[in-house]
């Protein structure tokens, strides 16, 4: 094996950049405490001040607005920037593992076993994005998650769910707050979070995120770079009009770390190797992906019953995926390697949304009103030359460092491949008919437009396409604080597109519907909030059939069971935990093998409970212990054999005091603590299981990782 020596250089620039940060840092922070009065507490700063609080206030529902989850009747949860800080968190898909019935890390994020899609589930601020890329959690307060259909509010989409990132807003307070952070191997990190009004009457309000992470993983060779710049600038148009503006730009390296595992025919998974081995990963393989975001929002309050919000957002999204696959080619871990995604490498899209909501009584009953539209465009590129590009042969037992091919396509040369534009308009009525009961019924009239493109320009599938999809739900709350709640939602969805390989590549399939029963309980109950859901999902189910064409002749039914509890179980005990019972079985096949089986990777039961112990004898100590459970999966469609589950503790500890005056928090968490080689992710190859094979492909979870950094607030 080659030897490769360290990279002094990065070590150099990462040593050099943690040093002036943090001589920035007391230097600014001794300035300030000069100006500023002492203050001889912990008290009136939201992490040093309390055990932190991890509940969720409000949840966006897109055209319903921002209501509290106890309102809806829905299972949503949220990971706020209270979490994620404390947790120290670089990603959004490692705020997904808090949330277990987010289950898998797979590039695309999905709820109650089922995939989202690439843009129809995926929104900031309530508009469309692209799912299929890493996006820096440090730019956003909150991550929300509606779990199941929500076709009658967002318009037609995977019955995945929803996930919504909430950018951060201008703070009422100046917000000054510097953190640096110390990763395994030396990577390090520095982030800014700046925030403030400025103007008569605070006319103006601004907020500034930026972020500069580079240096070595966790495998020798390998290399972690994130740099990002996000700004929100608000501008108050009138007492009740505020106009909401972000733009954001992120630019994500990652090489070197283990590459996906794919499976030749016949052959199984077999226990997860030591993702820490150089060859699993090379030095060359990876992503580099740049994104942009602008994103403009209005809102109004035209009087004390009716208001109008309307939004509009543009991203690009740019990927160039050279990550490895390593498809095992025999039961003795034998494997071929090769690398280059090329299918798309370059999205763009354009969505918008209108609002007017309003209230009206009509006699006994209250009516809470809505009237919406959202939409979007997308346009989808691939490079002119695709195909991915073998690279070698090795084994699990010797994997080999192979030097960078030269042949890989040109990802900048693409052309458009596809095109969707989707609109919806949504009419709802929340009716209230007293204190105890109330209703909603919403639907929304969807318009899909499908064209795919051949190297040439000229269209080879199109499809238009319309559809209802309505949802109604009964919600009784027997005392304050609590609800009970039964929701059927039948929801619209894109087909999806056949693979390559297949007979009928790249054909877009026509639209097909989802439909689902959800029942369940909230409470608020002291300082802790629980929640139980109760739901089947039921949706059609594409495969390739004996002659190679791919098409909806399946089912898929999941049925399943979800428990949240969030919140402070004494003043010194917080939790946040979940558990997710999943029964998810395919039907209708067309063969005995695979009938009534199980789908496969996923995990009949999940769970994740982080809880904080704030030690009441040393003031400013807290320590944390998270552990994340996931029961065997099954390995193929045939169900003959399963792969292992796992079970990760992450633990750690966060101490905040004073220095110069200015409150300091230094967090040390020590993740996957017992070093467990696991599975992180298996999956088949797309969201509906198109695997030639009919097996799986697995993604290695990160091995033991230390992670150490320090917060200053400057004011």
């Amino acid at each position: 094996m080659a030897y490769v020596p360290p990279d002094w250089s990065t070590t150099m620039d990462t040593s050099h950049r943690l040093a002036c940060a943090w001589l920035l840092t007391g230097a600014a922070c001794a300035s300030m405490a000069q100006e500023a009065p002492r203050k001889t507490d912990l008290e009136g700063y939201t992490v040093e001040a309390d055990q932190a609080s991890y509940r969720t206030e409000s949840v966006g529902m897109g055209p319903l607005g921002d209501i509290a989850p106890i309102e809806t009747p829905y299972s949503v949860q949220a990971v706020n920037n209270d979490l994620a800080r404390n947790q120290q968190l670089q990603s959004v898909r490692e705020a997904f593992r808090f949330l277990p019935t987010v289950q898998g890390e797979n590039v695309r994020p999905q709820t109650r076993g089922l995939q989202a899609g690439v843009v129809q589930n995926t929104r900031i601020d309530g508009l469309n994005i692209a799912a299929t890329t890493d996006y820096p959690i440090e730019q956003f307060e909150q991550i929300e998650v509606l779990n199941g259909l929500a076709g009658a509010l967002y318009g037609p989409a995977s019955p995945a769910g929803v996930f919504n990132y909430v950018f951060k807003r201008p703070t009422d307070a100046p917000l000054r707050e510097v953190d640096v952070r110390y990763n395994s191997r030396e990577s390090g990190l520095a982030h800014a979070d700046l925030g403030g009004h400025f103007g008569d009457h605070d006319r103006y309000g601004y907020r500034v995120n930026v972020l500069d992470q580079n240096g070595p993983g966790y495998v020798d060779g390998s290399r972690l770079a994130r740099r990002m710049g996000t700004v929100g600038f608000d501008v108050k148009l009138a007492e009740r009009t505020v106009l909401e503006n972000d733009a954001s730009y992120y630019h994500y390296t990652a090489t070197g770390f283990p590459g996906t595992f794919a499976l030749g025919k016949g052959v199984t998974l077999p226990s997860a190797p030591d993702p820490g081995r150089q060859g699993y990963g090379q030095t060359w393989g990876g992503d580099d992906n740049i994104t942009r975001i602008l994103s403009s929002r209005l809102k109004t309050a035209l009087n004390d019953d009716w208001s109008l919000r309307a939004g509009v957002l543009k991203e690009s999204n740019d990927r160039r995926s050279t990550v490895p696959t390593h498809t095992l080619t025999t039961p003795s871990g034998n494997y071929t390697t090769t690398a280059a995604t090329t299918t798309y490498s370059y999205d763009m899209i354009v969505s918008n949304m209108v609002a007017l909501n309003g209230h009206v009584d009509t006699g006994p009953l209250a009516h809470d009103l809505v009237v919406a539209n959202n939409g979007f465009y997308w346009s989808r590129y691939t490079p002119f030359s695709t195909g991915a590009v073998t690279v070698g042969r090795a084994s699990l037992a010797h994997p080999v460092r192979f030097d960078e091919p030269t042949n890989f396509p040109r990802f900048a040369h693409r052309y458009r491949s596809m095109n969707t534009r989707q609109q919806s308009l949504s009419l709802g009525d929340t009716i209230r008919f007293d204190d105890r009961w109330s209703t909603l019924v919403a639907a929304s009239q969807s318009w899909l437009h499908v064209r795919s493109y051949n190297k040439q320009g000229r269209t080879t599938s199109s499809y238009d396409a319309h559809g209802i999809s309505p949802t109604a739900s009964v919600m009784f709350k027997p005392v304050a604080g609590q609800m009970a709640y039964v929701t059927y939602a039948d929801s619209l969805q894109q087909g999806d597109i056949a693979p390559a390989g297949s007979a009928n590549e790249n054909e877009s399939l026509k639209p097909y519907r989802s439909r689902q029963w959800e029942a369940g309980y909230k409470a608020r109950a002291g300082t802790i909030d629980l929640g139980a859901a109760l739901y089947r999902i039921e949706r059609p189910y594409a495969y390739l059939d004996a002659a190679n064409v791919y098409a909806n002749r399946g089912r898929q039914v999941n049925r399943g069971i979800e428990l949240t509890a969030n919140g402070d179980i004494t003043r010194d005990l917080t939790v946040f935990a979940g558990a997710s019972l999943l029964d998810p079985r395919l039907y209708h096949t067309g063969s005995t093998a695979t009938e009534g089986n199980q789908i496969l990777g996923l995990s009949r039961v999940v769970y994740d409970t982080l809880f904080e112990y704030r030690m009441p004898w040393v003031e400013g100590l807290t320590l944390t212990l998270n552990v994340n459970h996931a029961t065997k999966r099954a390995g193929d469609f045939a169900n003959t054999y399963r792969v292992d589950g796992y079970t990760v503790a992450d633990i750690g500890g966060r101490y905040q005091m004073r220095i110069h005056g200015c409150p300091v928090t230094f967090r040390l968490a020590l993740d996957n603590a017992t070093d467990r080689r696991y599975w992180a992710n298996v999956s088949p190859a797309s969201q509906n299981g198109y695997n030639a094979a009919g097996s799986a492909t697995g993604t290695l979870g990160a091995p033991r990782t230390v992670r150490a950094s320090m917060q200053v607030d400057l004011l």
